[in-house]
């Protein structure tokens, strides 16, 4: 793909909520660690024309190449880098920032990404099993399904797709590698349809494939290691803007919000804290900010997002 070839490289949900809860300063300074395609960072630019700095972070360098070009009304604005969100720390010293206003996640696939058969990522259509982020790493789907023993092949879909016929799915993986190796999604989709009903088939294409896309991307670790230090990075009334597509990422950012809120972590049985805990973080959405029938019916991947946000005390 060029950036020529596509006049949308992802409609981002929540576009109006996301900009409402992050810019909590108009002149100040937000991060966004997966810019994407540039869409909710143009339409923030585009309405709040007096922040000091964004700092735009994706893994994808075609999704930079494409945001670059995209928002380059706003050069004295934003700033682009070419990392894992989970390394923002590194970007934001390396540019001599210590603390930021705001952070924003985007945890979703974009739809480019989809879309590209070469990138791997969709059962929708025939494709390569790649479905790395970024590029410049060296594991793809296709090793993790010809070279993984039976048993980390069970954990993965069962723990990242919750897939309850892992064993199954796993086993016949296993038989079919032994002649022949996986290179394409269709292969993926026979071995499926060899345990599963028609109807149960097309919720295991999803499961397997969220499972693989989870483990070549290492992404519940990356969102563990952001979560780590985000909150230290942001100033006293700075909030974290996060949008979440799957139940195990949504999961890690509420329990983190919830423990950054909580004051005190004493067994309820003492009468008097002893642990000295002191809430970190105010939860601005107490349940998480759902896409309208509008929005879905223009964007069908917006009916899974959910949005939650937190702010620093």
């Amino acid at each position: 793909m060029t950036i020529d070839t596509y006049s949308t490289f992802h409609i981002p949900v929540l576009q109006k909520e996301v900009a409402s809860y992050l810019i909590t300063n108009p002149k100040g300074i937000y991060v966004d660690g997966t810019v994407g395609g540039g869409g909710h960072a143009e339409f923030i630019l585009k309405n709040f024309n007096k922040l000091n700095r964004y700092v735009a972070i994706d893994q994808d360098r075609q999704a930079l190449q494409f945001s670059a070009v995209r928002l380059q009304a706003y050069h004295q604005q934003i700033s682009f880098h070419h990392a894992n969100f989970s390394r923002f720390d590194r970007v934001l010293a390396d540019l001599n920032l210590m603390a930021v206003d705001g952070i924003l996640l985007d945890l979703g696939v974009a739809s480019y990404q989809i879309d590209t058969p070469e990138r791997g990522f969709s059962y929708m259509q025939s494709c390569v099993l790649d479905m790395r982020m970024n590029q410049e790493n060296e594991m793809t789907a296709a090793d993790i399904v010809n070279k993984w023993p039976e048993q980390d092949l069970v954990r993965i879909f069962t723990e990242y797709g919750e897939e309850r016929k892992a064993r199954q799915i796993a086993r016949q993986i296993v038989r079919y590698r032994a002649k022949e190796q996986f290179t394409n999604s269709e292969q993926m989709k026979k071995i499926i349809n060899r345990v599963s009903t028609r109807q149960q088939a097309i919720k295991s294409y999803a499961r397997i494939f969220q499972a693989l896309r989870i483990t070549v991307n290492d992404e519940l670790n990356h969102l563990q290691v952001f979560l780590s230090k985000a909150i230290s990075y942001l100033k006293s009334g700075g909030r974290l803007v996060i949008i979440a597509y799957h139940s195990l990422e949504d999961r890690l950012v509420k329990q983190y919000f919830v423990t950054q809120a909580r004051p005190c972590t004493c067994p309820p049985e003492f009468i008097t804290c002893v642990c000295g805990k002191k809430a970190t973080m105010k939860i601005i959405t107490r349940k998480p900010v759902r896409a309208d029938e509008q929005e879905i019916a223009v964007n069908i991947r917006a009916r899974s997002a959910r949005l939650r946000v937190g702010e620093k005390l």
